[in-house]
């Protein structure tokens, strides 16, 4: 005989059959989120080969006292690197001039690239082929402009510069060796500016039209509603612009290797050129290797906080509209 406790209730049942569902919904969720992510596996091994095990390799480096000009010297002296780096007045010099070229190179190309885009915005006979010529500098490689600036445009002798500015008084004066910071700022706006125009275009075209014509009907002065209307809509795409921009310049290279080579001194070396210099001219591996971590660590810090502050603005316009 069946007692009452041995009987099977339909609550009973009903709560077995629903944890059976869930845990076979749960093993096909993952199965399925496994065979989704699967081939994108081998490209996260590869940016982990690629990236992380060498910064690994460069945290151990900035441990040892290694200089390869002096053979079997090397040893382990923890943070005694990074306290010398800190005490380096090149090091000092190099991160201003690599702070003042980032800030002026992005503040005068998101100037310059909201004014062509202004001027973009607008219909004109030819438009398509003015925007293509406007983009071309961004195409070109980093390299062969910087090659293209000194040479062709700074040259004192057959330089365009002194050629434009001769009839101003200005005779044949050696850009890059007098103003060699301003000299790379130039080729880097130059070359950044297309950028900061189609960034800021796009945004100009994604405004709605009707907000611009309630405004005109209502009286508005085209500098109110430029100030009013179209500036606050582009404050996102300004900002990332300039986020963008900063994270890519702060890595140049190539434009001072070309034009100036760091001098004279350290007059025109920013932080890249600079540890370049310490390791492959100084030979001083442990140093170099400081300097790297140093500086990567510094960038991810203000990186994550500029984007953070995008992400939540473009959110926030988002749950706006």
């Amino acid at each position: 005989m069946t007692t009452i406790a041995e009987k099977p209730t339909a609550g009973g049942t009903s709560d077995r059959v629903r944890e059976l569902r869930e845990a076979k919904d749960d093993s096909v969720s993952r199965a399925e989120g496994w065979r989704r992510r699967g081939p994108l596996l081998p490209a996260l091994i590869f940016m982990i080969v690629v990236t992380q095990i060498p910064f690994l390799f460069t945290l151990y480096y900035s441990t040892q006292s290694w200089n390869l000009v002096r053979p079997g010297s090397r040893e382990f002296v923890g943070l005694q690197n990074y306290a010398d780096v800190f005490q380096d007045s090149q090091f000092r010099e190099v991160a201003v001039n690599t702070v003042i070229l980032i800030v002026g190179t992005v503040l005068i190309s998101v100037v310059l690239g909201l004014l062509l885009a202004l001027l973009l915005d607008r219909a004109f006979l030819g438009r398509g082929i003015v925007r293509t010529l406007l983009i071309t500098p961004f195409l070109v490689t980093p390299v062969a402009g910087a090659l293209l600036w000194k040479t062709t445009m700074f040259d004192p002798v057959f330089g365009i510069v002194n050629f434009v500015l001769s009839p101003f008084g200005v005779g044949q004066v050696d850009w890059v060796s007098k103003f060699p910071l301003a000299s790379v700022m130039v080729s880097l706006v130059w070359q950044w500016t297309p950028f900061m125009m189609l960034l800021i275009l796009a945004g100009l075209q994604s405004m709605p039209r009707d907000i611009l014509e309630a405004a005109r009907v209502d009286g508005a002065k085209p500098f109110a509603m430029f100030r009013e209307l179209t500036l606050p809509h582009l404050r996102r795409f300004i900002e990332l612009g300039a986020v963008l921009g900063a994270i890519y310049l702060i890595n140049t290279f190539d434009a001072i290797y070309m034009m100036t080579q760091g001098g004279p001194g350290t007059a025109s070396a920013n932080l890249p050129f600079y540890i370049y210099q310490r390791a492959f001219l100084g030979f001083d591996i442990g140093q170099a290797a400081a300097m790297g971590v140093i500086v990567v660590i510094a960038t991810i810090v203000v990186a994550t906080l500029a984007l953070r502050l995008i992400f939540k603005s473009f959110s926030g316009n988002e749950e706006a509209a």
